[in-house]
């Protein structure tokens, strides 16, 4: 794994969520899913009832995580693209993911796992200075300093 690759899961793992973006019938779409990651490959949980799972299987699909609204100096993001598969975890993984909601928009929670072979790989960073005293993170612009990784 590349230095670049290894910091993309270093910062993936600081956060649960993300989306993962697609296409469906010619249309794109972004869908929330709550990943882990495994021996360098994204493994995702999503719920199977809104069927975003069928047009990923296969396919290639980007994968997106960050901190924005984090409030922090330092703003990152990391895309993760590559072909996604439906799998069937070990109990080890579904163990690592955690709880499951109970309910996505009313209806039971289902789950429905997809594995990422990352093919690229990008980490970006915005950097704000700490010299705004009393004004909180989130106000900061956000177009300073983007650094990118590829």
């Amino acid at each position: 794994m590349s230095t670049e690759e290894t910091r993309a899961v270093e910062l993936l793992n600081r956060v649960s969520y993300g989306r993962v973006a697609a296409s469906m019938r010619a249309m794109p779409f972004v869908a929330p899913a709550r990943h882990v990651v495994v021996d360098g490959r994204v493994l995702l949980r999503m719920h199977q009832g809104l069927g975003h799972h069928r047009a990923c299987n296969g396919g290639v699909v980007a994968y997106g995580a960050d901190n924005f609204g984090s409030g922090a100096e330092r703003i990152w993001s990391v895309q993760f693209s590559g072909t996604a598969r439906v799998v069937e975890p070990t109990a080890a993984e579904r163990a690592a993911f955690g709880p499951e909601p109970e309910l996505v928009d009313g209806e039971p929670f289902v789950p429905v796992y997809l594995r990422i072979e990352p093919q690229f790989v990008t980490v970006h960073a915005l950097d704000y200075p700490s010299e705004a005293p009393g004004v909180p993170a989130t106000a900061r612009p956000v177009r300073r300093h983007l650094h990118h990784v590829a």
